[in-house]
This record gives structure tokens, C-alpha cells and sequence, in this order.
């Protein structure tokens, strides 16, 4: 179903703050056109939490009819179960081809209510499901066992970096669904996925999003393809002049994972407009460094395919 780099469009808004659905499809267009395995529309990058269900459903609506089958498109859900349900509904109703569950609302919860939380939006559509082990939706061997097995769940993203338990949840995960022969999908969901791909395709997780994407899809395929190859002297070059640069100023203030990108996109040619509080937007001299980083980039890239075409 999904292959390749995931795509993760910004929300673009407009100066007062409503959705821009003409920016947005110009995003989105672009986007495809780079040639993702898939779109993940209205997720953490897309600004999930700031979103109402009105606006949410246009949102999808205009992403698939731009994308118009060329590549699966899953959509997010999540907060309050009942939240969940509705977006998922909307998700459907609007031409998604898949939903990606983001965490319930605020509270920490027993195994076996996250067990049940997933359940319950499973069991109201038959879109397939990627649930997400991040902030405080996180799995344990069990519990990931138990919902791998739901019908409609297809998939377990992971954020949180645990490379030990997020190990033993893929081997227990592919033991137990190894007699129905069911297929299933293990995502890197860290921000930035790049940097920590090699740890993750070690114990079995080949899918990762990239934020990069977003605003540099060159660099992003650029580094799949390395990486896919087994070209190590691109994927360290462009570790280390671009994507590790690109986490040491993501971390200089909280939200940046967003502002960030939203801002690369802007800097790009598409005007995504501000983020949404409790986000904050990019400083200017973090927006230089920014330009700088991505340039350092594609010179690495450029030098790359350079030494390629004179052999």
C-alpha cells in the first residue's frame, strides 16, 4: 500500500488565520509531482491539533482531489474518542484512502484503554488504520499484538524513539500475524526521521515520514535513494551538512518540528502563512539558518550527481 518517502503536507493559513485551500492544493500538487509513496494530510505536520472538523473535511476533500489517486492519502484523527470517530467519518466521507491515529487528549492511560480507545475507532470505519506510538499512546508488546490483529488496523508508526521496545513490538507483532499471513506496515515517526532511519531499518522498520519533503523533496528522495542503495558517503554527507543541522535548530525552541517546515515551504515559493498558537513561528535568524542549511544541502546533492555523471 505505501512505499517510499511519505509525504506530510503543511496546513498552509492565511494572515487572518482561516485555511488557504488554494495554497494548500499548490502544496499539495507540488508535492505529488516530487513523487512520494503517499500523502499523510492534516497529521502532525499538517497541524492536526489547531484544526476543526469542518475545515478538516475541505482540507481532505481537496488534498485527494488534487492527488487524484496518483498515491494512497491517509488522514489524521485522534483527541477525545468521540473527536476520533468524527474525524475518522470525515476522513471517509472526504475520499481518504487510509487514517493515521494520533494520540487521545491529555490523558495517561492503562494499556488496556489504549487497547480500547484504538477499538473503538477501528470498529466505525473500514479505512485502514495506522495507529501512532507517541506521547502518551505508548505501546507495549501486548497491547501492540492485540491491535495489530483489528481488521482495519494496518500499520504502527513509531515517535518514540525506544529502539529496544519498539524492536521487540516488531518481531512480536510480525510472530503473531505470521499465521494469518496478513500484511502490516511498521513506520519511523520520529521528527526529522532521517537522522535515525539506520537504527530503525536495522530491526525491521523501513517506512519513515519526512518533514524535509515538505519544502526540499530533492534532499528527501536524495537521501532514500542513498540510503536504499547502500550509498554511505552520500547518506553521512548529507547527515551531516543538512539533516543533523536541521535537528540542531528543529530543537532551539518547541514547535519547531512545524514552524520550521512551514516556514521552508514559504521559502520555497508557497506562501503557507503563519501556524496556529500555541505554535509560534520561525525567528529571522533562525529562517537564515534555515536557507543556509538547505543550500548546504543541495550542494552536497549537486556535488553527488556531479562525481556520478563524470564516471
Amino acid at each position: 500500500m505505501l512505499d517510499g518517502v511519505l509525504f506530510f503536507p503543511v496546513t498552509p493559513f492565511t494572515a487572518s488565520g482561516d485555511v488557504d485551500y488554494d495554497r494548500l492544493a499548490e502544496h499539495v500538487a507540488k508535492g505529488v509531482d516530487a513523487g512520494p509513496g503517499g500523502v499523510f494530510i492534516a497529521c502532525g505536520t499538517g497541524e492536526f491539533h489547531a484544526l476543526g472538523l469542518e475545515e478538516f473535511g475541505r482540507i481532505v476533500a481537496k488534498a485527494t482531489e488534487v492527488v487524484a489517486g496518483r498515491v494512497p492519502v491517509f488522514a489524521g484523527a485522534g483527541g477525545s474518542v468521540q473527536q476520533a470517530k468524527e474525524f475518522a467519518a470525515s476522513a471517509k466521507t472526504n475520499g481518504a484512502d487510509g487514517i493515521l491515529l494520533l494520540p487521545p487528549y491529555l490523558v495517561t492511560m492503562p494499556q488496556a484503554g489504549l487497547v480500547e480507545y484504538t477499538r473503538a475507532v477501528a470498529e466505525t470505519t473500514d479505512l485502514p488504520l495506522v495507529v501512532y506510538n507517541r506521547g502518551n499512546a505508548r505501546f507495549d508488546e501486548a497491547a501492540a499484538v492485540e491491535v495489530a490483529q483489528f481488521p482495519t488496523v494496518v500499520g504502527f508508526k513509531d515517535g518514540t524513539g525506544d529502539l529496544d521496545k519498539v524492536g521487540r513490538i516488531v518481531r512480536a507483532v510480525k510472530d503473531a500475524l505470521a499465521p494469518s499471513g496478513k500484511q502490516f506496515l511498521f513506520f519511523n515517526g520520529m521528527p526529522t526521521a532521517e537522522v535515525t532511519q539506520q537504527a530503525y531499518r536495522a530491526i525491521g522498520v523501513t517506512l519513515y515520514s519526512s518533514a524535509t519533503f515538505a519544502f526540499a523533496p530533492e534532499l528527501a528522495l536524495g537521501f532514500y535513494d542513498a540510503l536504499e542503495s547502500g550509498n554511505q558517503e552520500l547518506t553521512d554527507a548529507l547527515l551531516r551538512d543538512f539533516f543533523h543541522p536541521l535537528v540542531r535548530l528543529r530543537d532551539q525552541v518547541p514547535g519547531y518540528a512545524v514552524s520550521l517546515i512551514k516556514s521552508g515551504v514559504a521559502m520555497e515559493g508557497i506562501d503557507a502563512g503563519p501556524v496556529r498558537p500555541p505554535l509560534v513561528p520561525t525567528s529571522d535568524v533562525h529562517l537564515r539558518e534555515l536557507i543556509r542549511i538547505t543550500a548546504a544541502g543541495r550542494a552536497v546533492l549537486a556535488d553527488a550527481l556531479a562525481v556520478q555523471a563524470a564516471v
